[in-house]
């Protein structure tokens, strides 16, 4: 076992040691682009998967269409993982796949996509799917056409808009997570890179603070803005179906096993109420193992995918989250826009600031079992209330509404100056250490 850490330590050193020399060649290939005064902006959009499933997906997508009003929008996405798109994609938006996994492969595409990539951070969850090919596309795409704005949109593709993006290009990144919650060597790396950034964007307040201490005095603009809600179809939950809802990839850190424990004892007090949990994951075969193992067969259900979340939303009546962390969770907007009160673990960093507690739903302290199974319960035996929170959670959604945050969007890219050099006013202080 010894051996097999040692191996992948030194595994993963030799690559950061490539990737580094990597940028280090590929720096000089830059160009400059003014755009004449008056023209409209080219933005260009980096996505992992534009064909996902993932809440980060969905919102990029939904913001993208908005943009588009403004703007010249297109979309890269870094893989076309999927054959057809999960979310509808913006009409008025071009979009271009860096490499396609469904085109034909070349013989110097089979061999380069044998090799792992060496512009996506090992420690970056992106890294396994991504290969010296899908390395040779993204630049191809960026530097194909000079844009004036590039919008990066998870941490691999940031670090990589940092690093590489040609002279001239103003570069934002938008990170939905927070820097806490990477593991040292990505935030070494993030901190490192992010200072050569035009504009950051993060989703809560703490997110910014805590960027705003790790990039003091590199120039970069952190700003603040949260996700948008999409437009959501059809009539609001009247909340009169006996139905609790989940939804959420099934992997740990969502934290459906900490859930289902905490419905064993209302499913044996209110046996006419249903879990219902819907997503996909490795974990998938554990967590129907632990609703056997609970005698919760019937009570607690695994739905799997849905295209339909909204209308799974308007028959249920009160919506759960048991994340152990989370960014700022669309699915908490998105239901409560529906009319659902949310209980929803106070992890850090986005429920707390998503729910007011007790006036548009339910906070209890993160992992927290019994106290989570005392929040359902009370929602459950207690319509009034159930009508209050909920109601109130639709007036909160409003804040999320996409007229509104792709307002501050547009202004942000409007007032950026595409023509102004990155600069970093200050090297990073390298006794200060990044927190672990």
């Amino acid at each position: 076992m010894r051996k097999l850490r040692l191996k992948r330590r030194v595994r993963r050193r030799a690559h950061r040691v490539l990737r580094r020399a990597a940028f280090w060649a590929l720096r000089p290939i830059r160009w400059r682009r003014v755009p004449p005064p008056g023209e409209r902006l080219r933005v260009r959009v980096l996505l992992q998967n534009a064909h996902g499933t993932g809440g980060t997906i969905r919102t990029v997508l939904n913001l993208c269409g908005y943009l588009t009003r403004d703007h010249d929008i297109e979309i890269v996405s870094a893989l076309k993982g999927n054959p057809k798109p999960f979310f509808a994609l913006p009409g008025d938006a071009a979009i271009t796949y860096a490499d396609d996994r469904f085109a034909p492969k070349g013989r110097t595409a089979r061999l380069l996509g044998r090799f792992p990539s060496l512009l996506i951070p090992s420690e970056e969850s992106s890294f396994r799917f991504m290969s010296l090919w899908t390395d040779v596309c993204l630049l191809r795409a960026l530097h194909r056409t000079p844009s004036d704005v590039l919008i990066a949109t998870r941490p691999s593709l940031i670090l990589l808009a940092a690093e590489l993006t040609p002279r001239g290009t103003a570069t934002i990144g938008q990170d939905h997570m927070s820097l806490e919650s990477y593991q040292p060597p990505l935030r070494r790396q993030v901190v490192r890179a992010y200072r050569r950034l035009t504009a950051l964007t993060v989703l809560t307040g703490p997110a910014r603070t805590g960027y705003e201490a790790a990039l003091a005095g590199s120039g970069v603009r952190i700003v603040r803005i949260p996700n948008a809600s999409p437009a959501l179809p059809g009539r609001p939950s009247r909340r009169e179906h006996k139905v609790v809802l989940a939804a959420g990839r099934l992997v740990s850190n969502k934290g459906f096993d900490l859930l289902i424990r905490a419905y064993a004892p209302i499913a044996a007090e209110r046996p006419d109420w249903t879990l219902r949990i819907f997503g996909s994951g490795v974990q998938r075969d554990r967590l129907g193992a632990l609703i056997a193992d609970l005698g919760l067969t019937g009570r607690v259900e695994l739905g799997g995918f849905t295209r339909d979340l909204h209308g799974e939303m308007a028959r249920a009546s009160v919506y759960v989250l048991s994340s152990r962390r989370e960014g700022m969770p669309m699915v908490i907007i998105e239901a409560m826009g529906m009319g659902l009160p949310v209980v929803s673990f106070d992890c850090p960093f986005g429920p707390p600031e998503l729910i007011t507690h007790r006036s548009d739903g339910l906070l209890v302290p993160t992992g927290d079992v019994d106290a989570l199974t005392a929040a359902l319960r009370e929602l459950i035996v207690d319509p009034g209330l159930r009508d209050r929170l909920g109601e109130q959670a639709r007036r909160s959604a409003c804040a999320y509404d996409l007229e509104h945050i792709g307002a501050r969007w547009s202004r942000l890219i409007s007032g950026l100056d595409p023509s102004a050099p990155r600069h970093i006013t200050r090297k990073p202080d390298k006794s200060r250490k990044i927190p672990a």
